[in-house]
């Protein structure tokens, strides 16, 4: 494949739990991060947690801190977004994408910023609502 596909989403009542995945077959991974960005109707993507494949350093954005937790699978093709008390304003089509210049920064951490990422995917949507 030549992006990432994303899966997982779909309706939560408020305080439910989600996990999407994001499906990285075919893409050799080890020189990457990979981020999980979302956006809403009306609003610009925004980057809500990053992981480097070769560190395990994870960044998450102030607004998901302590909600969301990223994780690599153990086949290595697939990594996680857990999303914890989810709320209406998380409701949004979520994307994961890789970061192809992470093994070029200095330091070596992950970015949220779209701009810096590749091979995204067609999305899956999440939608709180009670």
């Amino acid at each position: 494949q030549s992006q990432f596909v994303e899966s997982g989403g779909g309706p939560v009542q408020p305080g439910g739990s989600l996990r999407l995945t994001c499906d990285t077959s075919g893409f050799f991974l080890n020189h990457l991060a990979i981020g999980w960005f979302r956006q809403a109707p009306g609003k610009e993507r925004e980057g809500v947690s990053c992981l480097g494949i070769n560190t395990g350093g994870t960044t998450y954005a102030d607004s998901v801190a302590g909600r969301f937790t990223m994780s690599r699978g153990a086949s290595g093709d697939k990594v996680y977004l857990q999303i914890n008390n989810l709320q209406p304003e998380d409701t949004a089509a979520y994307f994961c994408a890789a970061d192809p210049a992470f093994s070029s920064r200095l330091p070596r951490l992950c970015v949220l910023s779209p701009d810096e990422y590749d091979y995204w995917g067609q999305g899956t949507q999440v939608t709180v609502s009670s």
